[in-house]
């Protein structure tokens, strides 16, 4: 029976997240599906990641410890040594909850001509204590190209869709799951599960706080290449104005994550000047950026204390 079940391959790309590191890895490990192939690639970390790893390495398929130019770089490295039907990667400071993978390959079962799946997720902070739910809708490519932005520890793929898709494009580094996701989903049906199946961590060396106007940049640069995409321009031209404003949005909230906000103020404006319905289904973004140049952070950061003791509890580590 456990042979009929698909290989489902894992890949942790990591560099010095030791503090964070072995609840991912035992998240994976502690799946309670019975074919996994967990592949762990990490960048020469110098914290202490490496002897964390040596203690699971008996349950590994393979890991290395090798300088390498970035993550997208040691995602395609690990994806290129995965065997699974399924594959998806899994960052260092991130985690699944129990019982994801079996549910993610049931619902690959169930629907033979999906390509892409993904969930909902939770965001956690460096602790592990709850500070958001982000649940998605059923997003189109149209979508997509208008940056609805999915949560990439709750994504799973068919080896198949990502062979024809192509690797990560290693230029990209903060944007580099989206445009991946745009162009599995030109080869068959996306499909979202309305299933918390991962936690993503949010704290201060996180690239979204520590880098954010390059989120921004990245948005603009993906735009600009679906236009002159085959098969996409098209596409792109039917929801132009939406997806331009979307990217400016993009640009509003990690500005905003960063510690930017008149900068995401700006960004959210001219969102607002070129589709307004897309700008004000997140104005959320410019309450705090006012908050914020008023010197009010203290009320904002009130309201969200307020938000994280709405979870019923704290949802610490699997």
């Amino acid at each position: 029976m456990t042979a009929q079940l698909p290989l489902v391959s894992i890949v942790t790309p990591s560099f010095n997240q030791a503090r964070y590191l072995e609840q991912t890895l035992r998240s994976v490990l502690e799946q309670d599906h019975p074919r996994l192939e967990y592949i762990v690639i990490d960048g020469a970390s110098k914290d202490g990641s490496v002897e964390i790893i040596r203690k699971y390495q008996n349950r590994f398929a393979f890991w290395v410890s090798e300088k390498d130019s970035g993550q997208a770089e040691a995602i395609n490295k690990g994806l290129s040594r995965a065997n699974g039907g399924i594959v998806a990667w899994l960052n260092s400071d991130d985690y699944y909850l129990p019982g994801t993978i079996s549910s993610a390959v049931r619902v690959f079962e169930e629907n033979p001509d999906v390509v892409l799946i993904y969930g909902d997720m939770l965001a956690v902070d460096e602790r592990g204590r709850t500070i958001n739910l982000l649940k998605y809708g059923q997003y189109s490519l149209q979508d997509l190209l208008c940056f609805q932005i999915i949560g990439q520890p709750s994504v799973f793929f068919r080896r198949e869709a990502l062979e024809k898709a192509g690797s990560l494009d290693t230029t990209f580094h903060f944007l580099l799951d989206h445009h991946l996701w745009i162009r599995i989903a030109r080869q068959g049906k996306i499909l979202h599960v309305p299933q918390v199946w991962s936690a993503a961590r949010y704290h201060a060396e996180a690239k979204n706080r520590a880098k954010a106007a390059e989120f921004g940049r990245e948005a603009f640069r993906i735009l600009e290449w679906a236009k002159n995409q085959p098969g996409l321009a098209e596409t792109v031209l039917g929801v132009e104005r939406r997806a331009r404003a979307s990217a400016h949005r993009v640009d509003a909230r990690y500005l905003l994550d960063g510690g930017q906000p008149w900068s995401a103020l700006k960004a959210w404006l001219r969102a607002l000047s070129i589709h307004p319905p897309t700008a004000l289904r997140r104005w959320n973004i410019l309450v705090s950026a006012l908050l914020n140049l008023g010197g009010l952070s203290a009320l904002r950061e009130s309201i969200l204390r307020r938000r994280q003791r709405s979870f019923s509890g704290d949802r610490e580590k699997p």
